[in-house]
């Protein structure tokens, strides 16, 4: 179990890094995903492995694969957390999968966070991390499921470049060297460029949400969001990102590379 407090100087920099002057959200509260900037991993120098991130074992189990990745999270928000408040939360491992097929060897790690004040359970959330093999010459980047995708009633488009990735990095304090060191990301780990987070995708994704329940919302509020990641998104390119209300409080949300494949997808459960 950890502890925390939750803070407004992190959205303060969340707001900027996404280009508010006045965010999209209710003054006074962690916003949707805001939690991700609390409980930040504080991982000596000393310990930190070869890639960026915290050497293997510990809480997390220590996969022999090198590579990893956040797939995907569903998670409910329960309950507002004020700025202030002090928060703890308690982590579970769910399930270990080990799998195999024509991209090689992959690990399936499902963890449970909880995080609750003293009114109680503020937020659950599940996180789907996937260990994979290291990088083979020439290899591509998994394709995509062509599912037909409705017509968007919100777009938006995304110019990643290396500052954004700086400032969301920053802000999660995630040394990973996909996302800031361009040689690393070619040489050892066989990308084009540097990695757009899948976290700050998830994020973007959620703030074309948040901005278009604004203003005429009538309060609607969203209770359940879930993502997950289908292929990465790269600083050579712009995407978009999009959003279909489906009714019975439900919107769909997808990202798009340049490629035109679907990059992220994402449910949202609004209430008002």
């Amino acid at each position: 179990m950890r502890t925390d407090t939750a803070a407004a100087a992190p959205l303060a920099g969340l707001a900027a890094t996404l280009d508010h002057d006045t965010p999209p959200w209710p003054a006074g509260e962690l916003p949707p995903l805001g939690h991700w900037l609390h409980f930040l991993p504080v991982t000596p120098q000393r310990d930190i492995a070869e890639d960026g991130h915290p050497r293997k074992g510990g809480f997390l189990p220590p996969v022999p694969l090198p590579r990893r990745m956040w797939a995907g999270s569903d998670m409910r928000f329960l309950a507002p957390i004020p700025i202030g408040a002090e928060m703890r939360r308690t982590s579970t491992i769910e399930s270990v999968e080990h799998k195999a097929g024509r991209s090689g060897e992959m690990v399936f790690v499902s963890v449970m966070h909880e995080i609750a004040t003293e009114a109680g359970v503020a937020i659950r959330e599940k996180q789907d991390i996937v260990y994979r093999e290291a990088a083979k010459p020439g290899e591509a980047p998994p394709a995509a499921a062509a599912d037909p995708l409705p017509t968007a009633d919100w777009t938006g488009s995304v110019t990643p470049d290396p500052v954004l990735l700086f400032r969301y990095s920053a802000l999660t304090f995630n040394g990973h060297r996909i996302h800031y060191d361009r040689p690393y990301c070619r040489e050892t780990e066989g990308y084009p460029g540097l990695v757009v987070h899948g976290p700050l995708t998830a994020t973007l994704l959620m703030d074309l949400v948040l901005r278009n329940l604004g203003g005429d919302s009538g309060g609607r509020r969203v209770a359940g969001f879930r993502f997950r990641a289908r292929r990465p998104l790269f600083d050579t390119a712009p995407f978009t990102l999009n959003a279909a209300e489906k009714g019975d409080g439900e919107i769909h949300g997808w990202a798009v590379g340049s490629d035109g494949q679907v990059a992220m997808t994402a449910e949202f459960a609004v209430t008002s």
